[in-house]
């Protein structure tokens, strides 16, 4: 179920990002609707990475969770492409960092040392995700993606809480 997950997502993600130049926002102004779709795109890929890290190395929490926060990654991505293909916004690709290189690879990897680098990954892809959604809805030039950025902000807010909680926690 996992894998399907990740190959589904992996999909989705890389067939939405058809154009690969240009910075996140022009001239550092409000984000358009192009630039949400990417950065959420690869806030997806992220979550992607956490699945296949946490599938790799992970203990049964963790990889719990990452399947969780991937197949809600798969759910975004398809509502986002439905406003993608209805707006005609051809999403950049963003740099994104590859797990490994976030998280620390003990050499148990049930230890607290890993799930506590698994949950401090999660927290400043969240923020910069909010801050954008948040930014974009400032001056949003797309009442979909407007009403989409609304809908989902509840939900990042929780994610990102119940990430810091848990770290601290561990």
């Amino acid at each position: 179920m996992r894998i399907l997950v990740a190959i589904v997502l992996a999909f989705i993600s890389t067939a939405a990002l058809a154009d690969s130049t240009g910075e996140r926002t022009a001239g550092g102004g409000a984000p358009t609707a192009t630039d949400v779709i990417s950065g959420l795109y690869s806030f997806s890929r992220f979550q992607q990475g956490l699945l296949e890290n946490s599938d790799l190395k992970g203990n049964a929490e963790v990889k719990h969770l990452a399947a969780v926060r991937a197949e809600e990654a798969v759910k975004r991505d398809k509502l986002l492409k439905q406003i993608q293909e209805a707006i005609g916004a051809e999403p950049r690709a963003g740099k994104t960092t590859p797990m490994s290189a976030s998280l620390v690879e003990p050499e148990n990897s049930d230890g607290p040392t890993y799930v506590r680098s698994f949950y401090a990954a999660q927290i400043p892809e969240y923020e910069s995700a909010i801050g954008l959604l948040e930014h974009y809805l400032k001056a949003p030039d797309n009442a979909a993606l407007a009403a989409f950025a609304r809908e989902q902000l509840p939900t990042l807010r929780s994610q990102v809480r119940d990430a810091e909680r848990t770290m601290a926690d561990k």
